[in-house]
């Protein structure tokens, strides 16, 4: 909990339901869980979908801390978080893999057209 950013805020609350907590410390609690385990590698699917900005923040620090220790593979369909956290990006395409670069490559210079048209918010 405390490597989640989460300890001070349910330490009080520890017999309570998680259900209890907010969205963002429940989408926290889920991340806590996984690194409990000690995985090489962690999958977040969309991890800030339907979060405020102050929770998404939270969660997107949080991933910036723990990808010195983790790999974290993240899907999200939202091009401004992953332009702020992805070292690396993929974009896909009806199941293929049209790009594949640095995040700053992606975002700046990519290599494909349909890239282009989809971070420019030409398509999708």
């Amino acid at each position: 909990l405390k490597r989640a950013y989460l300890w001070d805020e349910v330490k009080d609350k520890l017999t309570e339901s998680a259900y209890s907590l907010s969205g963002g410390q429940q989408q926290r609690l889920c991340i806590a869980r996984a690194i409990a385990m000690m995985p090489d590698v962690l999958l977040m699917d969309e991890p800030t979908a339907s979060l405020d900005p102050i929770s998404t923040n939270k969660i997107e620090d949080l991933i910036n801390e723990l990808k010195e220790n983790y790999t974290i593979v993240i899907v999200t369909h939202n091009m401004q978080q992953a332009a702020r956290i992805g070292d690396y990006t993929a974009l896909f395409y009806q199941g293929k893999l049209i790009e594949y670069d640095k995040t700053f490559q992606i975002f700046t210079k990519p290599s494909q057209k349909l890239t282009e048209e989809y971070i420019t918010g030409r398509f999708g």
